[in-house]
């Protein structure tokens, strides 16, 4: 029994399935993309809090989004690189490495969702309500929000992550990339019933309050602009908001086709790359879309580059 439950403490990884003649390409093209992930959100971090022109509650809580980025890149990629130069056979992690995977790939997704929406009720109070918006946004009001963020992703993924390790294990095969909740409660024999409403659950709550408060975010601030006469702040609203809207899109669509295939075993190597992209894609294009379209950002970016 002893020797039983050794073995399943250290679980396969099915990880990608690449062939040896594409592993080479496939691990330049992913550590470039990684790099790529790193230098351009730290920087874009590093600036906004050199640049005191730049420490606008807009900018200080996107830089939540850089950082929870750069984390959600960094728990899954490196991993993955290793694993693409490994044969199948080989690709082995222990159950709490795996479980300490499982909870930030997890709480990097749950982060994304809350910190969008509290950029959504930055660019609300800045355009619904210009006359309060100093005396609301202040310094701390960004922390509040920043660390309400973190902490609401926090708590629903520990709850998530508890429910799926009391279990047994009765396998060992990880079918997937890299750990997540479904993969690890997949392990057991046991009646996975409460941890598939749990987290299909909580999933879904997440995205329908994110959804719910940018569609209420969003026309609130689409009728205040076809309200006003000032086309000069109409279009700074609109640029800043359809950034914002962008990203969140290009997460919500990421993450939503993750949990659609999950319910479907047969499409697992879809499933595989969808849960690849989903932290790759999004934190390689924040950066370069705030970086691009938001006018203070952009012309910051260009100075240092001159300079």
């Amino acid at each position: 029994m002893e020797n039983k439950s050794s073995n399943l403490d250290i679980l396969q990884l099915e990880g990608l399935k690449i062939s040896p003649e594409s592993a080479i390409p496939s691990f330049i093209i992913l550590l470039l993309i990684y790099i790529f992930i790193i230098v351009s959100n730290i920087s874009l971090v590093v600036l906004i809090f050199m640049d005191r022109s730049l420490h606008q509650p807009m900018y200080l809580l996107f830089c939540n989004l850089s950082i929870n980025d750069v984390f959600g890149a960094t728990i899954v990629i490196p991993r993955t690189l290793s694993d693409v130069l490994t044969p199948v056979t080989q690709r082995y992690i222990h159950y709490y490495e795996c479980v300490i995977q499982a909870f930030c790939t997890h709480f990097y997704g749950g982060t994304s969702h809350t910190v969008l929406m509290v950029m959504a009720f930055d660019r609300y109070m800045a355009i619904c309500n210009p006359l309060r918006y100093a005396t609301i946004m202040t310094k701390r009001m960004v922390v509040v929000l920043s660390v309400s963020a973190w902490g609401v992703a926090f708590a629903l993924i520990v709850i998530l992550l508890s429910l799926t390790v009391r279990l047994s294990r009765c396998r060992r095969m990880i079918e997937n990339v890299f750990c997540d909740n479904a993969s690890l409660f997949k392990l057991s024999c046991e009646n996975v019933l409460i941890n598939h409403i749990y987290g299909l659950g909580s999933a879904m709550a997440t995205m329908t309050c994110s959804l719910c408060s940018m569609m209420f975010t969003y026309v609130r601030i689409t009728m205040v602009c076809l309200s006003s006469k000032n086309k000069k702040r109409n279009s700074k609203a609109l640029q800043t908001c359809a950034t914002h809207l962008t990203v969140y899109i290009i997460m919500l669509f990421s993450g939503f086709i993750i949990i659609l295939l999950h319910r479907f075993p047969d499409l697992s190597d879809q499933r595989k790359l969808a849960a690849m992209l989903f932290h790759v894609v999004p934190p390689s294009l924040n950066a370069v879309i705030y970086g691009l379209q938001i006018k203070a950002i952009r012309e910051k970016t260009l100075k240092v580059f001159k300079n």
